[in-house]
C-alpha cells in the first residue's frame, strides 16, 4: 500500500542525510524536508492532514527531536515517527520513551528504513480500513443503509 501518494516529512540538520533520504525515498513517496526542528514543526502544521509519516533526527540544534516528537504526537497522535540517531543507545531509549514508533541507529541500511516505513504506513491503512468498516456497520445498524 506504499505509493507515491504517501507523504513523508524528513527532518534532520544534516543536509547530506536529508539529501540521501530524499533521493532514495523520493522514488516511492512524496517527500517534504526540513533542516531543523522549528522548520519541521512548521511544515508539519501546514501539511499535517497529508503527512503519513515523519522521519527525524533526535539530536538537532534549536529544537531537539525529543521535543519535536512530543509536539507532533500532541497535534496528531496517529502520525508515526521514525527517529534516527547516531548518538547511541541512551538517545534511542529516550526517543522510545517519548513517542517515537521506531528508532534506527545511524548508520542504518536503507532497506531497513524502507521496511520500517512500509510497516508503519501499512498499519495506518489497516486502521483506516477498520474505521471505514466500523462506520459502515454503524450506519447499517442505524438503518441508514449506506
Amino acid at each position: 500500500m506504499c505509493t507515491k501518494k504517501n507523504q513523508i516529512l524528513i527532518i534532520d540538520d544534516s543536509k547530506e542525510t536529508v539529501a540521501g533520504l530524499k533521493a532514495y525515498l523520493g522514488k516511492k513517496y512524496h517527500i517534504l524536508t526540513a533542516y531543523n526542528g522549528r522548520d519541521g514543526i512548521k511544515k508539519f502544521d501546514k501539511n499535517k492532514n497529508r503527512i503519513h509519516l515523519v522521519i527525524t533526527d533526535i539530536i538537532m540544534p534549536d529544537l531537539s527531536g525529543i521535543a519535536l516528537f512530543s509536539m507532533i504526537k500532541t497535534r496528531s497522535p496517529e502520525t508515526p515517527i521514525i527517529a534516527i540517531t547516531g548518538w547511541g543507545y541512551n538517545d534511542g531509549a529516550l526517543a522510545a520513551e517519548t513517542n517515537a514508533d521506531i528508532v534506527l541507529d545511524k548508520p542504518f541500511e536503507m532497506e531497513e528504513l524502507d521496511q520500517a516505513i512500509e510497516k508503519l504506513i501499512s498499519e495506518i491503512h489497516t486502521k483506516q480500513d477498520r474505521s471505514r468498516i466500523s462506520f459502515s456497520i454503524d450506519q447499517q445498524d442505524l438503518g441508514l443503509g449506506f
